[in-house]
């Protein structure tokens, strides 16, 4: 069985990164005032050592999406206490960030949106799966991507998955009105995959090989699994969609049962 890389939760890797920016901000500010006789602002300081928080948190291989947090936590910190602001504001946001990106500490999955272009790809790759095909989206966020796609193929099945509570609440009551389209509050690890014609996802680097895994046991013949970005180690994608995005976005795409079969609900059995 092959072993797996020890976990490493992103929001500890923030935190150290904190620790170590804030020892070199203060190791920095010393010398300046001891040496140059330079003083700056608490806000000059906690922009300072938000930028080196930053680059740590990089370095270290936090997500992009970590970058403005990292950068902004302390400086913001220091700027609603300059402006008196209550104590719970900083605390409730704090929550709503950690309701919307709950996947990132336990699983780390970051909560990453499907930008248009790569809608686009997506939309015009689905269209040749024909009408009633079955769609999934492990990991839907507030499920924009997934809306939008139900709306274009009114005769196929949509079904997200998420389990950050508010993201997963948002999505759950945008899907209200529409009755190709629905998700559920579970784990992507417990959602069978053999239903599907197509299982989309954008997570991370981490749980690619167990998903692949998952979908190599429970996909069949012919059904697509379609990531985007982020590939399988060591299993080229079968085919591979470039997205004219400033990120370079790829959709790759296999096919994880056994035997291939064409396109289309109606050849899966």
């Amino acid at each position: 069985m092959t072993k797996l890389a020890p976990v490493r939760t992103p929001a500890l890797l923030a935190l150290f990164s904190h620790l170590c920016a804030l020892m070199a901000c203060w190791l920095l500010l010393f010398a300046s005032a001891r040496l140059l006789g330079v003083q700056v602002t608490l806000l000059v300081a906690s922009l300072i050592q938000g930028l080196l928080a930053a680059l740590i948190g990089q370095r270290l291989g936090l997500s992009g999406w970590w970058w403005p947090i990292n950068l902004g936590f302390f400086p913001g910190l220091v700027l609603m206490q300059n402006y008196a602001l209550p104590p719970w504001v900083p605390l409730i946001g704090f929550v709503v960030l950690l309701l919307l990106n709950w996947n990132a500490l336990v699983e780390r999955v970051p909560l990453y949106l499907t930008g248009p272009a790569a809608e686009r790809v997506l939309a015009e790759r689905l269209a040749r799966l024909g009408d009633g095909f079955r769609f999934v989206d492990l990991g839907c966020g507030v499920g924009g991507s997934l809306l939008r796609l139900a709306r274009a193929y009114p005769t196929a099945s949509f079904v997200g998955v998420e389990t950050a509570p508010l993201s997963f609440l948002i999505c759950w009551l945008r899907c209200l009105p529409r009755r190709n389209c629905s998700v559920r509050m579970r784990s992507l690890w417990r959602e069978p995959l053999g239903r599907y014609d197509a299982v989309y996802c954008f997570l991370s680097p981490a749980p690619m090989p167990r998903l692949w895994e998952k979908a190599r046991i429970e996909m069949r013949p012919g059904a697509l699994l379609i990531s985007n970005s982020f590939e399988v180690p060591g299993v080229p994608a079968e085919e591979v969609l470039p997205v004219d995005d400033l990120r370079r976005s790829r959709l790759l795409i296999w096919r994880p049962g056994h035997a291939a079969a064409p396109d289309g609900p109606g050849a899966n059995g």
